[in-house]
């Protein structure tokens, strides 16, 4: 079993030093608790993973290759805590491996690092990503089910076994490439997630300078836990009550989109930082190159804002651009002085980025071209002119929505190569010559996507309810979209199908339904939902009752929904589902009590009934339409229409 993961790094918007100073409260209740913005960033730590009997990390990245070494220890604590101490290239990857190996009795590991794009030693912390991504390894090898609250502690806990002393800030790269709110009080640490209205364009650079960290850290650590003088009251004033205003403000101007604001609040923490805090270390924080940028004039042309990153001092700096022009504008200035710069894109995110594709079926109605090709790879010509595989074009779907994390529910290890061989495998130069430059570019999508993949196998055939549960680890408590891998959609709107679905689920946090109007001699062939609207555009229905393929008497008489004259209309499913953590709970109760009588199967129709009764559950009713893959019928209407 081989898994590709991908770890960023992290860049610290606002309340740098703020987790070290809270984490004071043990001593002196005064201080106030530490806050900070944190984002993960572009860049980072590609690699794959899968058991080993040891714990083993490798490279085939050429960025790092001239520094890099391969590295092997055996499970061993002694020998892992040893590694870890020696201030060697691995020994941030041996400190958590021997916490893992404690706390967890795991067993080894193989990590093979792909590409390597994060910049080392640059405030944005290199290491923290590389002890993010040995405790992610460790959680999907072993199945520990870990959070990513529970990846971020281990990673932090782990770095603390070697030489370092991180800040609590640096594991935040643990939640991707998003914005979260961080608090530290004494030793707890809260992270909020928080979505955005509008994309903001970062651009941070290396200054290329020398700054001390261990000298800035030391000389403003003088000040805790308790004040002596006005110089060190000045610290803790900028550090709490000034950094929680700062702070405060900044999430409401990133929530609402309002960049000019933001840029200014930007060079507002710079000014505080400089006045209060730089003067306890003004050798190391005077930062001539971070003041003749923040100054320049052509840079404050393309910014609304900036200040420093990290530590702060001549590190590195970081700009909020005006638009996406000024953010490659001025990566261009800045890369014609000499300096290594990069872009970093806050985008909208939703609450629902995970989603689960059951396309374990042996496709038998599609016998027997199934014989050699899953009915998921059958081609279909699509809107853009591209003859694309079925799932391919529900997969961008899904991609394009913002969904970030894609779960195939498999029937063996064999399916799953014919996955790679489509996703992973690169083209050979002399096949991606013949393709034309539309096609060249569509080749790294497809690469693209194949990083969001990840797998689970359903072996045993016992009902659609159980291949959904075997995700349950991948959901791990958050809402997660539900999609057919036999069927497409074609949106009627500017917006695909999948993010109409997942922007319904963020106004009414319930879980959800898709459906479609169907004729009444229709309704023996599928799911019928029936319930009220509760919206005045009667797109939105409270469920009161989901039947599996009824006759057309019972629908006419039961399941009928009033519309906008007091006819009735039928409604059946979609093909599309937000499912919640009830959702699985309901499921492995199912699971238990087929198991107990050893026989039937696990239906997910069941399990939403149950869950519908219990705890109330939506429908919604979608602009667009959907097309089955699943019949030769179906395939041939889909074949006809579907690029239309």
């Amino acid at each position: 079993m081989k898994i590709n993961i991908f770890v960023p790094g992290r860049l610290c918007l606002f309340g740098e030093h703020s987790d070290w100073a809270g984490k004071y409260r043990t001593m002196n209740a005064e201080i106030l608790p530490g806050a900070a913005v944190v984002t993960g960033i572009e860049q980072g730590i590609e690699a794959d993973i899968e058991p080993s009997d040891k714990f083993e990390v490798y490279n085939t990245a050429a960025e790092i290759a001239d520094v890099w070494r391969d590295f092997s220890c055996r499970m061993d604590s002694q020998a892992l805590k040893e590694e870890a101490k020696s201030g060697s290239f691995f020994c941030y990857c041996a400190g958590v491996a021997s916490y893992m190996l404690e706390w967890y009795r795991v067993g080894g590991v193989k990590i093979t690092i792909r590409e390597m794009t994060l910049p080392m030693k640059s405030g944005l912390s290199s290491s923290a990503a590389i002890c993010v991504l040995v405790a992610r390894a460790f959680n999907k090898i072993y199945n520990l089910n870990l959070n990513t609250m529970g990846e971020m502690n281990i990673a932090y806990w782990g770095e603390l076994r070697t030489s370092s002393r991180c800040g609590r800030l640096d594991q935040a790269c643990a939640f991707g490439v998003r914005p979260v709110l961080m608090s530290f009080d004494a030793e707890e640490v809260d992270v909020q997630t928080f979505n955005i209205k509008k994309e903001l364009y970062w651009v941070f650079s290396d200054l290329g300078g020398v700054k001390n960290t261990i000298k800035i850290l030391a000389s403003l650590n003088k000040a805790y836990p308790f004040p002596t003088n006005d110089l060190e009251r000045m610290e803790h004033k900028a550090l709490g009550e000034i950094n929680q205003d700062i702070v405060r403000r900044a999430v409401k101007y990133i929530k609402e989109g309002e960049d000019k604001a933001l840029g200014l609040l930007m060079t507002e923490a710079q000014a505080v930082f400089d006045k209060y805090i730089a003067p306890m270390c003004e050798d190391e924080l005077r930062a001539p190159k971070l003041h003749a940028l923040l100054n320049d004039e052509e840079v404050k042309s393309l910014t609304y804002g900036a200040k420093g990153v990290g530590s702060q001092g001549d590190g590195s700096i970081q700009f909020l651009a005006k638009d996406e022009d000024c953010q490659r504008r001025l990566i261009d200035y800045l890369s014609a002085k000499g300096l290594s710069a990069y872009s970093l894109t806050i985008k909208p995110r939703h609450s629902v980025r995970k989603a689960i594709v059951p396309v374990a079926g042996f496709g038998t109605r599609l016998y027997p071209a199934t014989r050699i090709l899953k009915k998921d790879f059958f081609p279909i010509v699509d809107r853009d002119g591209m003859v694309k595989p079925v799932i391919l074009i529900l997969l961008e779907e899904l991609v394009d929505s913002g969904i970030e994390e894609i779960c195939l529910v498999l029937g063996s290890e064999e399916e799953r190569r014919q996955y790679e061989d489509f996703f992973e495998k690169r083209l050979s130069d002399e096949h991606l010559l013949k393709l034309n430059s539309k096609a060249q570019a569509y080749e790294k999508r497809i690469m693209d996507i194949a990083k969001k993949l990840r797998y689970v196998y359903q072996s045993e055939k016992k009902g659609f309810g159980h291949a959904v549960y075997l995700c349950r680890d991948f959901a791990a408590n958050e809402p997660v979209l539900l999609l057919l891998g036999d069927t497409i959609y074609r949106s009627e709107s500017n917006k695909p199908c999948v993010l109409q679905f997942i922007e319904a689920y963020e106004k009414y946090s319930r879980p959800m339904i898709a459906v479609h109007e169907i004729p009444l001699n229709d309704v023996s062939y599928y799911g019928i939902i029936s319930g009220r609207w509760i919206d005045k555009g009667k797109r939105v229905m409270q469920m009161t009752n989901i039947t599996e393929k009824p006759t057309s008497a019972y629908a006419e008489d039961k399941l009928g929904v009033e519309g906008l004259h007091n006819e009735k209309h039928y409604y059946a499913v979609f093909g599309q589902y937000i499912l919640t953590n009830e959702i699985f709970e309901q499921l492995r109760v199912n699971m238990e009590n087929m198991e107990q009588g050893k026989r039937g199967e696990v239906e997910l129709t069941t399990a939403l009934e149950q869950v519908r009764s219990a705890h109330g559950m939506l429908g919604v009713q979608l602009e667009g339409k959907m097309y089955d893959m699943g019949i030769p019928q179906a395939f041939r209407n889909t074949i006809m229409h579907y690029s239309e």
